[in-house]
C-alpha cells in the first residue's frame, strides 16, 4: 500500500451540476482537461454535493409538512421544523439533540449531523439537497464508465464533511466507493518485528477521501473533484458501507 509518492490532482472547469446532469461525461471531459488520463489504480474523489445534484436530491422546504415530532425537536434544536422533518424522513434514529445539532443515525447507517442534508452552495431559495440514496451504487456506476475508458482498476469514492466525536473541525469521509478496499483488514500480517497484527484495520477509503478533501475544500472552491494517484492494492475491494460499525458494537451512542 505504501506508495512512492502520493498526488492529488484537481479537476478543474466542472461547472455547477443540475438535476440529470451526465456525471460521469462530466468528470470525464474535466480528467481531459487536467491532462491526467486515467491510469490502473487512480481513484477518482468526488464530492458527495455533485452526485446528489446530478441525481435530483433536492428539495423545497416549502413542500415539507412538519409533524408533530419534528416541531418538538425543532423547537429543542433552534431549527426550522421542515428541514427537522426531512431529517427524520432521511434517518433511522435520533440520537442526541441539542441547540443548534441533530444527530441522528442516517438510514445509510452513517451516524452523523443534520441526516447529512446541506444548505450550502445549494442554488435556489430555501432549497436543500440530500445525500445520495445509494452512494455505492452511484460510485459503482462512476466506476463503470471510468474502467471503459480502458485503465483497469480506477476506484471511485464519494467523500462527504464529517465531524468527530472528541474533536474539533471536520475531515473528509468516503460515503460512498467502488473498486477500493474500503475497509482493510490487515489481522493477521507482521510489523517489522515479527508480531502478528490482531487488530489492524484500515479506513483506507476514509484515508483516501481525507487527502482529496485538502484540495476540494469546504466552502467557495468551486473543485468538486480530484484523482488521487499513486496508491495500489491487491486485496479485495469493499464498498463504503463496510466502514460503519455495527450498532451493536457501538460503545458510545
Amino acid at each position: 500500500m505504501t506508495p512512492q509518492s502520493l498526488s492529488v490532482v484537481p479537476l478543474p472547469a466542472i461547472g455547477e451540476i443540475a438535476s440529470g446532469t451526465d456525471l460521469a461525461g462530466c468528470l470525464l471531459a474535466a480528467v481531459d482537461r487536467a491532462g491526467v488520463a486515467l491510469r490502473p489504480y487512480d481513484i477518482v474523489v468526488v464530492a458527495q454535493k455533485i452526485v446528489s445534484k446530478a441525481e435530483g436530491r433536492f428539495v423545497t422546504l416549502d413542500s415539507v409538512e412538519p409533524s408533530m415530532r419534528a416541531q418538538e425537536i425543532a423547537g429543542r434544536s433552534d431549527k426550522d421544523p421542515r428541514l427537522v422533518e426531512l431529517i427524520l424522513r432521511e434517518s433511522s434514529e435520533v440520537l442526541r439533540v441539542r441547540r443548534g445539532v441533530v444527530i441522528v443515525r442516517h438510514r445509510l447507517g452513517y451516524v452523523m449531523a443534520q441526516a447529512g442534508i446541506d444548505q450550502s452552495n445549494v442554488p435556489g431559495e430555501g432549497r436543500v439537497l440530500l445525500l445520495p440514496f445509494d452512494p455505492d451504487g452511484s460510485a459503482e456506476t462512476l466506476r463503470q464508465v471510468f474502467e471503459a475508458r480502458g485503465a483497469t482498476p480506477v476506484g471511485v469514492v464519494i467523500s462527504d464533511s464529517f465531524g468527530r466525536a472528541w474533536r474539533l473541525g471536520t475531515t473528509n469521509i468516503a460515503i460512498g466507493a467502488a473498486g477500493v478496499p474500503s475497509l482493510w483488514d490487515r489481522r493477521g500480517e507482521c510489523d517489522r518485528n515479527g508480531r502478528v497484527l490482531e487488530v489492524t484495520e484500515i479506513a483506507f477509503a476514509d484515508a483516501v477521501a481525507a487527502a482529496a478533501g485538502l484540495v476540494i475544500g469546504e466552502a467557495a472552491e468551486g473543485m468538486p473533484a480530484v484523482v488521487v494517484r499513486g496508491l495500489h492494492w491487491s486485496v479485495p475491494t469493499r464498498p463504503a458501507l463496510a466502514l460503519i460499525r455495527p450498532p451493536a458494537e457501538d460503545m458510545f451512542t
